[in-house]
């Protein structure tokens, strides 16, 4: 497997989308792209030489944790809404206790409201990201972060 290092030029650049549509302002992380257009945040004490030599002799898409994947715009992963939640203040949708629960279970959310990506929220507790068609919001929490029945 292949690892990219992002260079700080282009992160300057996902920042600037990040701010655009989430409202965060800094990724703390050295950001690492490691294929099927997930972006990765390391903050271990290895190096990138060390990361790059045990690329060549291991499986490490798992290094870091998985913040964002690329797709028309870029969309957070679960764990990164939990771990961005202060700096989120952009494209948040605030929904009832009642649709939470059908979000959780993985089901999409008939909410008019504006095309793109949506950060769902229950009292100022992000449930993850969705995608607006203008009518629905599609679900993308992770089947096994959903709640069963």
């Amino acid at each position: 497997m292949k690892v990219h290092f992002i260079k700080s030029s282009e992160k300057k650049d996902i920042i600037e989308e990040l701010r655009e549509i989430y409202g965060i302002e800094e990724l703390p992380f050295l950001l690492i792209e490691t294929g099927k257009d997930k972006i990765r945040g390391f903050t271990g004490s290895l190096s990138k030489d060390e990361i790059s030599e045990l690329s060549k002799i291991t499986f490490i898409e798992g290094i870091g944790l998985y913040l964002i994947r690329r797709e028309e715009s870029l969309r957070l992963s679960f764990d990164a809404t939990q771990l961005l939640n202060d700096q989120i203040n952009k494209s948040a949708l605030d929904v009832s206790e009642e649709q939470a629960i059908q979000w959780l279970k993985g089901n999409d959310l008939d909410i008019k409201c504006l095309r793109g990506i949506v950060v769902v929220m229950f009292e100022n507790i992000p449930l993850g990201c969705g995608k607006s068609t203008g009518e629905r919001i599609v679900n993308h929490v992770p089947k096994e972060r959903r709640l069963r029945k």
